[in-house]
């Protein structure tokens, strides 16, 4: 799910997508308005899931999707480390799913069956953020 926005609304640090992609802003400059153009806008962001950069050259005037991003808890039921999936549990809805591990390696090691988390879920994907 997302929703519309202009370019000239989001600012370093606001998640928009990109290519299909939920992408976090590490940069975004405005170039100011010619005699017969509009002022333009370099956005680059990283993407949330594959980490890679993603860049945008638009005018601010121009409409953008802004996802909507679920941040919940959930359970570790179990960890695959062969096939690469973690079964975690909502903990409001009891709802159970598969998870990729996460990239980063600090909270792939602290996790345990057992162990809450928080999770996102971003255009029907889950990402495990932090434990706690």
């Amino acid at each position: 799910m997302s929703k519309p926005a202009s370019l000239s609304d989001v600012k370093i640090g606001s998640y928009i997508i990109i290519d299909g992609e939920p992408c976090r802003i590490i940069e975004y400059d405005k170039s100011k308005p010619g005699k017969h153009g509009s002022a333009k806008a370099r956005v680059v962001a990283t993407g949330v899931f594959d980490g890679s950069k993603h860049s945008l050259v638009s005018p601010v005037s121009a409409g953008i999707e802004i996802p909507m991003i679920e941040k919940q808890t959930g359970q570790v039921i179990s960890i695959n480390k062969e096939q690469g999936i973690i079964q975690l549990m909502d903990m409001e809805t009891f709802e159970t799913f598969d998870s990729p591990p996460p990239d980063d390696e600090e909270i792939n090691n602290k996790l345990i069956e057992g162990g809450e988390v928080e999770y996102w879920k971003v255009l029907g994907k889950t990402k495990i953020v932090r434990i706690r």
